[in-house]
């Protein structure tokens, strides 16, 4: 009998053997679906907060996620509720499959299923059903299968980025950014119970659909994690007591221009670091949204800030809402070609400081003149005579900036241009002595490169964007620390806007021709600021000027860039610090190189004669009469910047009732000069 019996173990023990092997063939052999998961692009600020993500390809919100991104409370929570065992068994619980049948056995019904969450990565990697014993057999073998291929870390992560919450939302992350607007890392108890009954019936359950049935689901799920010692029953009432949310939020879109950019640029990458800061960039749209409230519907507006020290932009606004609609808010307008008007002055004299061709000391005349038919003039008509470069420049004369141009050349100017990276593009081919006033094609991404230089000491920065990026190690110079200090003093001693908040920066404003584009642009210490305004479609926009739409907006974003203004420097040891009569002689009045021929001046330019300016008038049915004395005709008049009169050749007219309120009337005469007031209608 012992070796009868000694026979039947060595059989028994070959029989499971073979079962064991054949077991063992049976999963090795398994066709695993792939696991590599697509999941949303995402674009991230400098500290990993998320700006902008986009749907998978079949329009689903699917983040990655892994056990480190979500808080613990919510896996422990998990685990207990779903898959107790999930650490020790291999993909199937066994203890669990023996309760779940016994319970079914004996009442007649599903008490308890007995799922682990291998076997629900498995369903979700095929998309399988759960009811059906063969959609069963596959999700056991395919889970014993993962489990072989893979360890639990990266199990849990399948789960985390594929589990359904409703709708097209899919893994953990997704989840909490549209049910609580924020990543997973921080959850209340509360929170983590709804998302760990959510995936269980994801429709049925959705919170903003069917609340009552979400609000059962946590709070099965928060008495269960009493019973399991994960909460303690003083958090189990709290969180009970918290409300389920109602509303499914959006995801973030911050930085969409820019984020579009990084996209079109790194098409595969499925992560994107940029330099922006997230907090910066938010207070940045507000600001811009909140400029163009009241103001007409075709306008837009564009910001960009970057650290002047190491040039990583830190904000970019492309347009006051990333819309379609008659401000073109898909139009990106940091990367579009505008012309820059005024603003490249501060290049021009920077250029003459280095060269030695004139110093803020120097007199320069600022007179009616002609260079072979382009006879330029100042954008108020008026000549102010002999007056310091600095005077000039403060001033943002025209007629003393072409004459510093002549002198150097507008391929230096040009050349300037390139060597601080701001890719001037020129209509026309040759650069002529209006590039000096803004007749060159420039990006606000470059005009704020070019400042940059300047507030750098006069080392070229080069601009960018994406984390980890760095184009230019050793910086080329665009003028001497001397000349770049000497225009950040002069620029520095403007008056702000009024009502503006003192900021210590050196900025300068720009009005192109015809109106089309407002600029200001300006930096401190630390960083460069650029804001432009106007229509994406290059329409006019009557009465629009730098100084009064884009330098009260420049103000304001210093302000929101957050912490303490940072000064400008001290002045370089090169810098030479002398009143006129201590400059050597060549250097105390600017002598033009060239002819020059002086042009006598077409009048002078118009005056309001009535009404003036501060005037409180009664609103009349017939009209406002307004007179203007001097100036060329035609004349015409705009109220609140809108024309309401073109081509009037008398100097008296009567205007269309404005209405009550206050009222901007402006005058303009054939040659572009201006005049206005404000006023008062009761």
């Amino acid at each position: 009998m012992r070796r009868y019996g000694i026979l039947l173990l060595v059989a028994v023990l070959f029989t499971a053997a073979l079962a064991r092997d054949a077991l063992d063939g049976w999963i090795a052999a398994t066709d695993l679906p792939s696991h590599i998961v697509d999941t949303s692009t995402e674009v991230r600020d400098r500290d990993g907060v998320l700006l902008r993500a986009y749907t998978v390809a079949d329009g689903r919100w699917r983040l990655g996620a892994r056990p480190d991104q979500v808080d613990p409370l919510y896996i422990s929570m998990l685990l207990a509720y779903e898959d107790k065992r999930f650490q020790d068994h291999n993909g199937v619980d066994l203890r669990a499959m023996l309760r779940a049948g016994a319970q079914a056995a004996i009442s007649g019904r599903i008490v308890s299923g007995a799922s682990t969450l291998s076997m629900q990565v498995a369903r979700l990697l095929e998309e399988g059903s759960t009811g059906k014993w063969k959609g069963k057999l596959r999700q056991i073998r395919v889970a014993l299968a993962l489990e072989r291929r893979m360890d639990k870390a990266q199990i849990l992560t399948l789960y985390l980025t594929l589990a359904p919450y409703g709708g097209n939302l899919e893994g953990v992350r997704a989840a909490t950014l549209a049910w609580f607007g924020k990543e997973p890392m921080r959850l209340t108890p509360a929170q983590a119970a709804l998302l760990v009954a959510l995936p269980q019936s994801p429709e049925a359950r959705r919170p903003d659909e069917n609340p009552d049935a979400a609000r059962a689901a946590r709070d099965r799920v928060l008495t269960r994690m009493v019973q399991a010692g994960v909460l303690t029953a003083e958090a189990h009432q709290a969180a009970r007591r918290a409300p389920v949310p109602s509303t499914r939020r959006a995801f973030p879109v911050l930085a969409p221009h820019m984020a579009d950019r990084a996209v079109a640029d790194a098409p595969d990458a499925r992560q994107h670091d940029l330099t922006l800061r997230a907090p910066v960039q938010r207070r940045f749209e507000r600001l811009a949204g909140q400029v163009l409230q009241g103001k007409s519907r075709h306008l837009s507006i564009a910001i960009v800030a970057a650290d002047h020290r190491d040039g990583e932009i830190l904000a970019s606004v492309g347009s006051g809402g990333y819309r379609a609609g008659p401000r073109e808010g898909y139009v990106d307008m940091t990367r579009a070609l505008r012309s820059p008007g005024s603003t490249l002055k501060p290049l021009v004299y920077a250029l003459s400081f280095d060269q030695g061709l004139a110093h803020p000391e120097t007199l320069i005349d600022d007179t009616p003149v002609d260079f072979g038919g382009y006879a330029p003039q100042n954008f108020d008509g008026e000549f102010r005579g002999r007056l310091r470069v600095s005077d000039a420049l403060r001033l943002s004369l025209n007629i003393p900036a072409v004459r510093l141009t002549r002198a150097l050349g507008p391929a230096r100017l040009m050349a300037g241009l390139r060597r601080a990276g701001a890719d001037p593009q020129l209509p026309g081919g040759r650069a002529g002595l209006a590039v000096a006033l803004g007749g060159v094609g420039l990006r606000l991404e470059g005009l704020v490169q070019l400042y940059a230089g300047l507030a750098n000491g006069g080392r070229v920065v080069d601009l960018r964007w994406r984390r980890g990026a760095r184009d230019n190690e050793q910086a080329q110079r665009l003028v001497g620390p001397a000349a770049a200090w000497h225009v950040g003093h002069i620029l520095s001693r403007l008056s702000p806007p009024p009502g503006a908040r003192a900021w210590p920066m050196a900025y300068k404003t720009g009005t192109s021709y015809g109106h089309r584009d407002a600029w200001a642009v300006g930096y401190d210490g630390a960083h460069v600021v650029g804001v432009w305004i106007g229509r994406p479609d290059g329409t006019p926009v009557p009465g629009a000027f730098g100084g009064d739409l884009a330098a009260p907006v420049l103000f304001a974003a210093f302000e929101r860039l957050g912490g303490a203004p940072v000064p400008l420097p001290s002045p370089p040891p090169g810098a030479l610090l002398v009143p006129n009569a201590g400059l050597p002689a060549p250097l105390q009045v600017f002598r033009p190189r060239g002819p020059e021929v002086r042009r006598a001046a077409r009048g002078h330019a118009p005056r309001l004669a009535f009404p003036p300016d501060g005037a409180r008038l009664p609103v009349r049915q017939e009209g406002l009469t307004a007179k203007v004395r001097a100036g060329v005709p035609p004349f015409s008049w705009l109220a609140n910047g809108r024309p309401v009169v073109t081509g009037a050749r008398r100097r008296e007219v009567t205007l269309p009732d404005p209405g009550r309120g206050f009222l901007t009337l402006t005058v303009i005469d054939a040659e572009g000069r201006a005049d206005r007031a404000q006023l008062r209608l009761d």
